[in-house]
């Protein structure tokens, strides 16, 4: 595997060696020894997978307590996946980052704890994959706008396009009133 920097610098793409003949291919997706050296020091304890429609955005997430990393990944369609510094006390606080992942392109995308992240559907449909460091806590998950100015995502759809978005979405906040980690 392979670890492509971005300009956020905990947050890493993952480039799978894929095997591949005429029967299909094969490719490893994760080895503990090798992500802990190469990427992070952490364990996953929970594997999650979602299938949505092409025009959902889901996030942009994080738990202030309880605080999860995601190695995530798409299994089949495209997604547009964006991470957002949450940290405070970082020199990139409130920088984002973003990258296309698709069944296609195998790549995954290292989202480490203290990042909000979220994802929009490119493709007719799309099924994601992730592992995250802790459990899911709903009570204390923050959604912080997807469409909010300070943030400059250029998300991957037509001015008059709105994205399909869950009551919690709906009701994001804004990054300037969302909380944040020291």
């Amino acid at each position: 595997m392979k670890v492509i920097h971005t300009d956020l610098p905990d947050v890493k793409i993952i480039e799978p060696k894929v095997f591949g003949d005429e029967r299909g291919f094969f490719m490893e997706t994760f080895r503990q020894d090798w992500f802990k050296q190469h990427v992070a020091d952490v364990d996953f304890v929970q594997d999650n997978h979602s299938k949505s429609k092409q025009g959902i955005l889901r996030g942009l997430h994080y738990q202030l307590k309880h605080t999860q990393g995601k190695l995530v990944r798409v299994t089949s369609g495209e997604v547009f996946d964006v991470a957002i510094d949450m940290r405070k006390s970082s020199p990139t606080f409130g920088k984002t980052c973003s990258v296309l992942l698709s069944a296609e392109n195998k790549k995954q995308l290292w989202v480490p704890a203290g990042f909000a992240h979220g994802f929009y559907v490119t493709s007719e449909c799309a099924e994601f994959v992730y592992r995250c460091t802790d459990y899911y806590h709903p009570e204390f998950e923050i959604s912080v706008r997807f469409d909010d100015p300070k943030l400059q995502i250029e998300w991957p759809f037509s001015k008059i396009e709105k994205p399909g978005l869950s009551a919690k979405d709906e009701q994001g906040l804004d990054f300037n009133s969302a909380p944040y980690f020291e």
